[in-house]
């Protein structure tokens, strides 16, 4: 079996400023590969996977000017993109039909659903 050999790196930084009580009042993030230098943030979830501990470390900032509504809709957005990578890394389609059902059930009883037009 070989392994897979490192042909090029990529940087992505986060960038947090706090006040004098810890709280996050600013982020800015920067990708190289996706072109985004210096974009201005106000939430945040950051997952990584530890094959060691075989347990997810995470990260979950927010500014305190984020609004609630705004947080409603960050995380509603954020549980789709959660089922479309899941689907996309195991192929599961009907638990991320469930996952999807489950979206909209959130988004219904937070009333964030677009209006018909």
């Amino acid at each position: 079996m070989s392994e897979d050999k490192i042909t090029k790196t990529s940087e992505i930084s986060i960038n947090v400023g706090t006040n004098e009580n810890n709280v996050p009042v600013r982020m800015i993030w920067s990708a190289q590969d996706g072109a985004i230098e210096k974009a201005e943030a106000s939430a945040m979830f950051l997952s990584m996977w530890d094959p060691k501990e075989k347990n997810t470390m995470k990260i979950d900032l927010w500014t305190k000017e984020l609004s609630i509504e705004e947080m409603k809709q960050f995380f509603h957005q954020t549980l789709v993109t959660m089922a479309d990578t899941f689907e996309k890394a195991t192929g599961e389609k009907n638990i991320t039909e469930d996952l999807r059902d489950y979206c909209y059930h959130f988004a219904e009883k937070m009333e964030i659903l677009p209006e018909d037009k």
